[in-house]
């Protein structure tokens, strides 16, 4: 069944600490979580409702979606509503689909049995029933306990047919703000079934639900590896893993030469499938003369973090005969760890020898291998 779709994106989010249906889950804005999803279940028109000084933010945070377009909503939720439902065009009796961006995770099965519902009824919500023990909480303490049964919690979306919405709304009394939209097709008499919801169906109001609502998104993980090689040259100093260590020589490189971190650079890149040290920092370019290879590393990690990845651990092994890297491998974890924002357990710094053998058994030269698990999110 084809049916439109408003959702609902003008709130300030201050609970959340503002603007939470702008900012970035999994990679996606909030609100793009959910017009996707409708999008992809059939929805032909979605209007969604933003603040007026927001419509900018609409178009950048939707770019690439078709099948949409964004309005300027009022000073409440029922006045975004009802913007919403005047752009909507095509068949006045046809199904709307009313929807809270700051519920991310809807899905073709909730739209499924919305629209199933509403056969026969004025309109169909998705609820889920209270399990914990209610209290009313008085003036001093607990005034009272609540039975529960009978009671549900109300999700979004909310199905309703779009002129019987419409005709609801026109009558609702001035002064009062309707808490959900089946209530206001209820207060006009129309009858609203209740459909199973889901509880991945969180609203997104307080800070710590962004860290819970991450955890629900499903992931696959990736591993890359990286492999990098230096030329021993006069100095006093080597960089290896962001620890400055005293030696005899340098390396020698474009850069500071830490080999340990441009290879576990090129192992991240590498687990996303987004090239290599050289093609995001190429040697050519005069401004990494000199530059301390951390910067390539957290450019590696913020390019993770921005298509909603993340690091799960770092595994890097140092291939020299000199300078000894144990007495400097407890430094050079507590670096990576502070530079990748990881748990000390989850940063390995091994180091090996060649016994003689080789560039640099013969010490000419340093190598650094490394591998780097990752999380991303799958692709919706």
């Amino acid at each position: 069944m084809r049916f439109a779709a408003i959702v609902v994106a003008a709130g300030s989010g201050s609970r959340a600490g503002g603007d939470k249906q702008w900012r970035s889950l999994g990679g996606r804005p909030v609100v793009r979580w959910s017009v996707e999803a409708l999008l992809a279940a059939g929805a032909d028109e979605v209007v969604v409702v933003v603040a007026a000084d927001a419509l900018p933010r609409a178009d950048a945070a939707l770019a690439g979606l078709s099948g949409w377009r964004a309005v300027a909503g009022g000073a409440e939720r029922s006045d975004s509503v009802m913007a919403g439902l005047k752009a909507l065009t095509g068949d006045a009796g046809r199904p709307v689909l009313v929807h809270d961006a700051a519920r991310p995770f809807v899905s073709a099965t909730i739209v499924a049995r919305l629209l199933a519902a509403l056969d026969g009824a004025d309109g169909a919500i998705a609820a889920l029933p209270l399990t914990d023990t209610v209290k009313r909480k008085g003036a001093d303490g607990i005034e009272a306990t609540v039975d529960r049964a009978g009671l549900w919690r109300a999700q979004t979306p909310q199905a309703f047919r779009a002129d019987r919405l419409r005709a609801a709304y026109a009558v609702w009394p001035g002064g009062q703000v309707p808490t959900d939209d089946a209530a206001v097709v209820e207060q006009d008499g129309g009858h609203v079934r209740l459909v199973e919801g889901d509880p991945r169906l969180m609203k997104l109001t307080w800070p710590e639900d962004f860290a819970m609502a991450e955890t629900l998104i499903a992931r696959h993980s990736r591993v890359g590896q990286g492999f990098d090689a230096h030329r021993w040259g006069p100095g006093d100093t080597v960089w290896l893993c962001g620890v400055p260590i005293a030696h005899d020589r340098s390396l020698i490189g474009h850069s500071d030469a830490d080999a340990g971190l441009h290879a576990l650079t090129d192992a991240i890149l590498g687990a996303m499938g987004d090239g290599d040290i050289g093609d995001h920092f190429p040697p050519t370019d005069p401004q990494w003369k000199g530059a301390a290879s951390d910067q390539f590393l957290i450019a590696a990690v913020e390019r993770l973090t921005a298509r909603g990845g993340r690091l799960v651990n770092v595994d890097v092994t140092l291939i020299c005969e000199r300078p000894k890297v144990k007495p400097h491998r407890q430094a050079m974890r507590e670096r990576l760890a502070q530079i990748l924002a990881l748990p000390l357990d989850a940063v390995s710094v091994k180091a090996t020898t060649m016994e003689g053998m080789g560039f640099t058994g013969r010490e000419e030269g340093l190598a650094a291998s490394a591998i780097a698990m990752i999380e991303l999110p799958v692709a919706g």
